[in-house]
């Protein structure tokens, strides 16, 4: 079997025949995007393509089997990821569609509520949306100011939107197409009691498309773009809704008013409530990677072809792909999409997994949603940066639209903010391990501390993957960091990983403590310290991702393809370890030689994956009929 194909093994992973099936539904010119269309044009297409999405199965896979789904969460994100190939407009229809409003249904609610709408959203009979952003609050969704307000009297609750700030925002489907929203409100009960946030069926148009009683939309209009997606806004004005219209899987009022839950602790309550959000930050991760990998391909094929300048002697000019410089551009982002694309997969297996359980374990639920919101952060910054390399490298072919690189730069932007904002997605990483060990460290004394900091902190570090007794065995057999070619061992990339991350960790706890205690001067404190924080949450991400790598390789039979793959995961820790250069120096983890040997070991890296670049993109397994771009068979470039 050829390289690339072994290679598009090892990357396909345990939903490999998901893959294959898309490889085949999905290769139609059809679903490509047209950006010579205008903003009604080309929302009217995504909403008649929809059917033909429908029809290959994937949003089935994530429903049970007894309202017609496949019960197949894993193969559904996998699906979903494979879309990303074509519209990413229609992939972010599909996704609110099935996997927002679909999730939120089957996630929060009961068997009430499956019955009622599973099968029609499923097959296209009702379209919903997701309403959680509000204008004054995104990230901070416990501060949501829409508020539901139960009435004994009619056994009703009461949807409004109290304030300006509390119109629902930017929520795709609402200005067009969803007659159902998923709404998210606070729960005020008679007495007055505010009970946090919770989520309502509500009503927004009916059969002739027009606004309910009570319910006004608008269009957010153009956007930077993912133009075939209705964004609109939402207020309630006193919009009553029956009792049943709560979901209410996690906590219900009966018809006199009282208020139930099976979770007492109200944050708690909260956070498992917005469970349903991993789904969708899986998915944007995955989505991302889609778009990276699909801009690296047109890339780097139109390297292998277009020329420019000669070499003395040469009686051609050169190909792109062989100036070095080129290579530094294109090939780590290369290796960090396959290293992105390894955490991806063992991350919805891992989600897969938890969710066939019927009570999953919560500490391994919380560290799903932990991996998720790092995974997502990372994969959304890369896709950003790698697509941006990509239109420049390109040159006036990368800034045309029919080569894709600039719609694939427009419809990804909202990425590394909608789902989450990264920022604040790296933070709550950063947060949850350093709570995850908080209580242990409160009330030690100095000796206790000390002892805490070379114990309990590394092993909450090496909370690996299941290649944990493989990562620490390469750990435990590296040679003297003293020399160079250390820097090709594995053990030693995975130890400076990991020591940047208990280290960034440990110190971001000290600062954290040393607070009074009192709330204002913890956040003073938190606050002071948040570009600390960001560090040590993506430190642990990196760490993360390249165990998924190493993991991924001790999987790979092939002995060729294994090589490459071990020569990627080189280029994609030194690259890592080569951004942060200045972190490592400055804390002694690289002298000022070995610092100049990881450029070197960069440059030598690409050199040696030169051979094997249009394997690395072909393994990506992208159909000839999606790739859409004119530049790969103009003729002027051979």
């Amino acid at each position: 079997m050829a390289l690339a194909d072994e290679l598009r093994i090892a990357l396909d992973g345990r939903w490999r025949e998901v893959r294959d099936r898309a490889r085949v539904e999905l290769a139609r010119e059809d679903l490509l995007p047209d950006p010579a269309l205008d903003l009604a044009a080309k929302r009217e297409r995504v909403r008649k393509q929809l059917p033909v999405i429908a029809r290959t199965g994937t949003p089935r896979a994530g429903f049970g089997a007894e309202y017609g789904g496949w019960a197949d969460l894993g193969g559904s994100i996998t699906g979903f990821e494979m879309l990303a190939y074509a519209d990413l407009s229609l992939m972010v229809k599909a996704g609110v569609q099935w996997g927002l409003f679909g999730g939120a249904i089957e996630s929060l609610g009961t068997e009430h509520h499956h019955q009622k709408y599973l099968r029609p959203l499923i097959d296209l009979d009702l379209l919903g949306c997701f309403a959680m952003t509000e204008t004054g609050h995104g990230s901070d969704v416990q501060q949501l100011e829409t508020t539901a307000t139960y009435d004994p009297q009619t056994q009703e609750f009461v949807i409004h939107s109290p304030t300006a700030s509390s119109r629902k925002d930017y929520i795709g489907g609402a200005a067009a197409d969803a007659s159902v929203a998923a709404v998210f409100a606070q729960l005020i009960t008679a007495d007055g009691a505010d009970h946090g946030v919770h989520c309502f069926v509500v009503g927004l148009r009916d059969e002739h498309g027009h606004d309910l009683p009570g319910v006004t939309t608008s269009d957010c209009g153009p956007k930077g773009g993912l133009d075939g997606v209705d964004n609109g806004r939402i207020l309630f004005d006193h919009v009553r809704v029956p009792r049943q219209a709560l979901l209410n899987r996690y906590a219900d009022v009966d018809p006199a008013g009282t208020y139930t839950s099976p979770i007492e602790n109200p944050n708690r309550r909260f956070f498992t409530m917005l469970g349903t959000l991993i789904r969708g930050r899986v998915s944007v991760a995955g989505a991302a990677g889609s778009a990276a990998r699909l801009a690296l391909c047109l890339t780097t094929r139109y390297a292998l072809r277009r020329r420019q300048f000669s070499s003395p002697g040469a009686d051609r000019e050169t190909l792109l792909m062989d100036y070095r410089l080129h290579q530094r551009r294109i090939l780590p982002l290369i290796a960090g999409c396959y290293a992105l694309q390894f955490a991806q997969n063992e991350m919805v297996a891992k989600m897969h997994n938890l969710e066939q359980q019927e009570a999953p374990d919560e500490r391994e639920h919380r560290r799903l949603e932990k991996r998720a919101a790092g995974i997502k952060a990372t994969a959304t910054w890369h896709a950003t940066r790698t697509i941006q390399e990509c239109r420049e490298a390109c040159g006036g072919a990368g800034y045309m639209a029919e080569n894709r690189l600039t719609t694939l730069k427009e419809d990804t932007d909202v990425f590394t903010t909608f789902e989450g904002d990264n920022h604040v997605l790296t933070q709550m990483v950063a947060k949850e391990v350093l709570t995850a060990y908080a209580d242990e460290v409160r009330g030690l004394d100095p000796l206790g501390m000390a002892r805490f900091a070379a114990t309990t902190v590394a092993d909450m570090v090496k909370e690996r993957t299941a290649a944990a007794p493989l990562i620490q065995r390469l750990i435990d057999a590296r040679g003297s960091e003293d020399e160079d070619n250390t820097l090709f061992e594995r053990g030693t990339q995975l130890k400076m990983f990991e020591d940047r991350e208990q280290h960034l960790l440990e110190t971001a706890a000290r600062r954290l403590r040393s607070s009074s205690g009192d709330e204002q001067s913890a956040f003073e404190a938190f606050n002071a310290a948040q570009d600390h924080v960001v560090h040590a949450g993506q430190a642990h991400t990196d760490r993360i991702v390249l165990e998924a790598f190493v993991a991924a390789i001790d999987n790979c039979a092939d002995p060729d393809a294994r090589e490459v793959l071990e020569t990627v995961c080189d280029l994609y820790a030194l690259r890592v370890i080569e951004r942060d250069k200045a972190w490592f120096t400055e804390h002694n983890r690289l002298s000022t030689s070995r610092a100049k040997a990881v450029t070197a070991a960069v440059n030598e890296l690409c050199a040696r994956l030169r051979p094997h670049a249009r394997d690395l993109v072909d393994a990506f397994g992208i159909p000839e009929e999606m790739l859409g771009a004119a530049m790969l068979n103009d003729p002027a470039f051979g």
